[in-house]
């Protein structure tokens, strides 16, 4: 029986739904103490000292500051300018200074209010536009963290060709991960065991790298486990690595366990959120309205600290001419240094922003053209043979167009179009349809996946069952589920006999993060290869015959194991063949393979109170073999429901580089009752490269709906709108401004 296409229960619900499985708040330790951070109240500024105030028992409180570190003070990840703790100089609001631990966490909230830091305030610069000018130079010489250039052909001679051209300029702005359980850990660090870190956490190998130069300790004496992990959106890819250090500093000065869990606020004002951007977009198109000419500008903000800015910015990069083919293409781009807490992760990792600029100024030539949206994004998309934006040759058929059709009849797009055009005028609800063509590259850019070659593991048990061995995590997206599907396909067994081991750095290989939309289909790949490896070692021993049934082969298992020992397979990344990448010119083959999508919004529009409701939502894509259609479908509907709130709702308020509204009071999210009916569709187009023949799916939900429901809301309105979130207070403000 197949199991690879079918809707197989989650392996870890039953554990969930009974109540049995251990969040990091659920684990207790003996002797267990808990820490707090306590965070500098300013933007930029030198450190002179800290005053202890009375009103606690000082003594018996276990104090960090940055001279109590034992190794380097510096978070690794890709630079070395984050510290673990404040040293002199501050450099964002929130920045941590010092931890405090006690048994009583409760006295530890008072002791925070009791410490006095003095500080002698320095300038400093909240938004790009500053940055951008030098206003302050707070990052090396030019605040720029990052930057990239592609140009391919001769974009100038493009523009002098064309016929028609276009410029607009494109706003998002900062989205909070908001993962239902806030970051926490627990520690144990000694000089004689070392340090193991209990987590929730996407990638234990980050936070494993990151606490060796913290304690200038070899990888042995460093343990990560992955704790249930409720949620993680990329808000917990490289975050753990500070608060896991945080807690195993508290716990190398008390000689105890520290337990370090945020509550909401603390969560939502310190830790990483996506990257706000700006994006400039000039386009030149033939008369026949087919483009000659793409220049484009793009902008992140990357707050204090480099954290994945470089790699975030190199995604939106990549992905910043989207799925359309022109001859002449100039991008430039760039990560800016500011004054608030570092930006970093967050599902679709870059490409939101500039595929939400793309998408929007594709809308406007449309319509400066008085061209049909989806007539002229059809006639201008790429097709097999010709280059993507980034110089990558598209080798493989694509469905893009077909996805496009697919779009447009299941919605009804044209024929709905056409009614609300004749039939909003003097109503005071307006209706309209939009829609976004896009695509996601899958898996580590360029020669990522290469220079990480990561391993995976399957071993057989003398108990008879199948474990899978890789430090990818399940949090919540269903890894452990596609995994034990993959792996009983290959050993033609059941996924009841496969377990996933829950990672932990001292019994799992480094498989790469949880991270780019790779776990199912590049660690999957591995997985499938890992168990062939085992099962190639049964038919060496003459074990077991190739066409074996499942008792014949978990029976051979327990055999070779008794009579020889360990039974392992293991496989490591190879990049598939042709996949060529220039990493001087930027260029090339980017990804090994895209997801492609066409995603469509129905949308009403309240003029009194300039209310948006999504009425309904259709989100086609084709992404390869879909392994477990109910998991698949889940992952498609939450990415566009958050989608939904990064294009209306999700306003990050920013009072001095501190978030002013970081409670879920005030930080406005979409509800089930603002989500609509979401109808997913899939056409499938198994990858050769790709566990069960997948694609990577979890980032592309975030790519497509802000656009579509934009333009959707300018179809209905008939006035540009360029800035995302578009709340009602932005809205209103660009209905007066066109009525003027």
């Amino acid at each position: 029986m197949a199991w690879v296409g079918k809707s197989t229960l989650r392996k870890e619900g039953e554990k969930k739904l009974r109540g049995d499985a251990k969040y990091i708040d659920d684990i207790t330790l003996p002797n267990m103490i808990y820490g707090v951070t306590v965070r500098s109240p300013i933007a930029r500024g030198v450190l002179r000292g800290i005053e202890y105030l009375p009103g606690v028992n000082w003594s018996e409180i276990v104090k960090v500051t940055a001279q109590d570190i034992p190794g380097q003070n510096y978070i690794a990840l890709i630079e070395k300018d984050q510290p673990y703790l404040v040293e002199t100089n501050i450099n964002h609001p929130e920045e941590p200074i010092l931890l405090l631990a006690h048994p009583n966490k409760h006295l530890l909230e008072k002791a925070k209010t009791l410490v006095k830091f003095n500080i002698d305030p320095l300038p400093a610069i909240f938004n790009m536009a500053e940055s951008f000018a030098k206003k302050e130079i707070i990052w090396k010489d030019d605040n720029t963290f990052k930057s990239y250039a592609i140009d391919r052909g001769d974009v100038q001679a493009g523009f002098k060709n064309s016929k028609f051209i276009f410029e607009g300029t494109y706003e998002t702005g900062a989205q909070e991960q908001l993962y239902i359980e806030p970051n926490g850990v627990i520690a144990i660090a000694n000089e004689t065991e070392g340090v193991t870190v209990w987590g929730s956490l996407q990638c234990p190998y980050y936070v494993h790298k990151a606490l060796m130069p913290l304690f200038n300790f070899p990888p042995e004496k460093v343990r990560v486990v992955q704790a249930e992990t409720g949620g993680g959106f990329g808000g917990k890819e490289e975050y753990p690595s500070v608060i896991s250090g945080h807690a195993a500093l508290l716990s190398w000065k008390s000689k105890l366990p520290v337990k370090m869990i945020y509550d909401r606020m603390e969560d939502m004002s310190a830790t990483t959120k996506r990257h706000p951007s700006i994006t400039k977009i000039k386009a030149g198109f033939d008369n026949n309205k087919k483009l000659l000419a793409l220049d484009i500008d793009f902008t992140i903000d990357g707050g204090a600290y480099t954290t994945l800015s470089a790699v975030v910015l190199s995604r939106g990069t990549l992905h910043a001419a989207g799925p359309y083919y022109s001859p002449n293409v100039k991008i430039r781009s760039r990560a800016l240094a500011t004054n608030t807490p570092p930006h970093g992760a967050f599902r679709g990792f870059g490409a939101p922003q500039s595929l939400f600029a793309l998408e929007k100024h594709m809308e406007f030539c449309a319509r400066k053209l008085n061209s049909n949206p989806a007539i002229f994004r059809k006639n201008n998309l790429v097709k097999k043979g010709q280059l993507l934006g980034c110089g990558q040759w598209v080798k493989e058929e694509i469905k893009i167009g077909s996805v496009l059709e697919k779009a447009l009849t299941v919605s009804g797009f044209q024929e709905k179009r056409k009614r609300f055009l004749a039939t909003n005028k003097n109503k005071v609800i307006k209706k309209g349809i939009g829609l976004a063509v896009f695509m996601h590259g899958a898996g580590f850019t360029g020669s990522g996946e290469t220079f990480l070659s990561s391993i995976a593991s399957v071993k057989a048990t003398d108990d008879g069952k199948i474990e899978v061995l890789t430090s990818n995590t399940e949090i919540g997206q269903g890894t452990n589920t596609i995994f034990a599907q993959m792996t009983a396909d290959t050993l033609k067994i059941d996924p009841s006999d496969v377990e996933v081991v829950q990672p932990d750095t001292a019994h799992v290989p480094n498989s790469g993060p949880t991270v780019a939309s790779r776990t199912c289909m590049i660690v999957g790949k591995l997985v499938e290869q890992a168990a062939l490896d085992l099962k190639e070692k049964l038919f060496s021993s003459q074990l077991l015959n190739k066409k074996h049934t499942r008792k014949e082969f978990l029976g051979a298992c327990k055999k070779y194991i008794k009579d020889v020992g360990e039974l392992k397979g293991t496989s490591q990344y190879k990049a598939p063949p042709n996949v060529i990448w220039d990493e001087q010119r930027y260029q090339g083959d980017a990804y090994g393979t895209y997801a492609w999508a066409t995603y469509v919004a129905e949308v009403s529009v309240d003029t009194r109170s300039y209310t948006t409701t999504v009425d309904k939502f259709w989100a086609v894509q084709e992404v390869g073999k879909v392994i477990n259609p109910t998991l698949a479908k889940g992952q498609i509907i939450g990415g566009v429901a958050q989608g939904i709130g990064y294009a209306l709702y999700e306003e990050v308020v920013w009072k001095n580089g501190k978030m002013a509204n970081a409670r879920m009071s005030n930080y406005i999210m979409p509800t089930t009752l603002d989500v609509p009916d979401i109808e997913v569709h899939f056409a499938e187009m198994p990858y050769a490269y790709g566990g069960g023949g997948s694609k990577g799916i979890g980032e592309l939900p975030l790519d497509g709906p802000a656009p579509a429901i934009l333009n959707a809301m300018e179809q209905a309105l008939g006035i540009e709108l360029t800035q995302i979130p578009m709340t009602p207070e932005r809205l209103m403000a660009k209905m007066n401004e066109n009525s003027l």
